[in-house]
């Protein structure tokens, strides 16, 4: 998966970096799931993923856990 750009409007320079992290983590934790990979691996192109209203929560443990939160928001949407 290759994400082009990544906005994070209104998160401190260090909550940025660990959205940013945590998201990569849980990112590749959620695409090298071989039970779910044969859903979504199909070549693709999504300019744009909606995931709705999300909960964060202040300071560098609520941006891990809102990056968290994200990669598998990502994931879901990325099944068919």
């Amino acid at each position: 998966m290759n994400i082009g750009r990544l906005v994070l409007n209104g998160f401190e320079q260090r909550e940025a970096k660990a959205v940013a992290e945590a998201l990569q983590r849980q990112l590749s934790q959620v695409l090298a799931d071989q039970t779910t990979r044969s859903e979504w691996a199909r070549p693709h192109r999504t300019p744009v993923v909606k995931l709705g209203r999300m909960t964060r929560h202040p300071g560098t443990t609520g941006a891990d856990t809102f990056g968290r939160s994200l990669a598998r928001a990502v994931g879901r949407r990325l099944m068919p």
